[in-house]
């Protein structure tokens, strides 16, 4: 079942990773790197999985593949740079 979950968690992360580099409006932002956003989808999606299965143990398929979906999105929204909109001021000058 296990196995499942992490192969789960691996195909979530993917599709999160490759949703917000296909879709994301170029007024969010943009990745720093590529391969850097592509592993850190299935990466982080695969540490969710396992952490919410330590957790709550086996029997609870669902719940762990939504947690991996979270921490997916999460981890994955750290790795957006703002866009630049106007140049900083500094408040000296």
């Amino acid at each position: 079942m296990i196995l499942w979950e992490a192969l789960g968690s691996v195909l979530i992360g993917l599709a999160v990773s490759y949703g917000a580099l296909r879709w994301l409006p170029e007024r969010y932002g943009q990745f720093r790197s590529r391969l850097l956003a592509l592993t850190t989808g299935p990466v982080s999606a695969l540490f969710g999985a396992l952490l919410t299965h330590s957790v709550l143990g086996s029997g609870h398929a669902v719940a762990t593949l939504i947690a991996a979906l979270c921490v997916a999105v999460a981890l994955q929204s750290l790795l957006l740079r703002p866009a630049n909109r106007a140049p900083r001021r500094s408040a000296t000058a």
